[in-house]
């Protein structure tokens, strides 16, 4: 479980995030929606101590961010919006491995994680490219595997389908109702519900830095547009 009480964080004198208590239960598909600067990036990279709160709580699986950060690092999975952001190595296979590795994983299972992601987003055959010559849809691609190799409980991936092409964004997709249906936590952070809310349990809709309204897809739908959401 993830759940932050009375969150706020400040840039300056911006409030970013404003006294937001949420709760994504264990395998639960949340959806954090919101126009742009609405604070719903601010907020789940406070799930794995990305951020430092202001002011209020942040725990994962009962035990505060901020107490353990390698635990809630292992156990919270984060796919950036910029992709280049969390590369640590040179070539597709040896990032993807690189956090598997980490855990001190016997070398089959290593082997097995990353060839089970590589081929979730249809990069199984390119291993030995250097991620500096992908392009950036492809670099998205290397993202999410390098996430889902990680196999953590909870999964945040904020804008995971910017520039990624159809098929690449049906293999992801069709990868996150699986690990949905396998009971991993996944969070996804959006401006645009198209092919997600059949997936989604519930949508938490951010403005202002606050949460301006939560429920399922079909009941938040009629709010969506004045909040600038693209609705399913």
């Amino acid at each position: 479980m993830i759940r932050t009480e009375g969150l706020v964080h400040r840039y300056g004198e911006t409030v970013a995030v404003d006294e937001v208590s949420v709760t994504v239960d264990d395998g639960e598909f949340v959806l954090v929606v919101g126009a742009n600067g609405s604070g719903k990036t601010t907020l789940v990279r406070h799930f794995n101590g990305l951020l430092e709160p202001d002011e209020g709580t942040v725990t994962v699986d009962g035990t505060s961010v901020g107490d353990d950060l390698v635990r809630a690092r292992t156990s919270v999975g984060m796919v950036f919006q910029k992709p280049r952001d969390c590369f640590v190595a040179a070539t597709v296979g040896a990032d993807v491995a690189f956090g598997p590795e980490n855990l001190g994983l016997p070398r089959d299972e290593i082997d097995r994680r990353v060839e089970e992601a590589l081929t979730a987003v249809g990069m199984a055959d390119r291993r030995e490219e250097r991620i500096d010559a992908l392009s950036g849809g492809e670099q998205a691609r290397v993202a999410v595997a390098g996430a889902l190799a990680m196999e953590p409980a909870h999964l945040v991936l904020d804008e995971p389908f910017t520039g990624l092409d159809w098929p690449a964004r049906s293999r992801v997709l069709d990868r996150l109702e699986r690990l949905h249906a396998a009971g991993t936590s996944l969070v996804v952070v959006t401006h645009d519900l198209r092919d997600l809310a059949a997936l989604a349990d519930r949508v938490v809709a951010m403005a202002g830095g606050a949460v301006a309204r939560e429920g399922t897809p079909s009941a938040v739908a009629d709010a969506l547009p004045e909040l600038d959401v693209r609705p399913p």
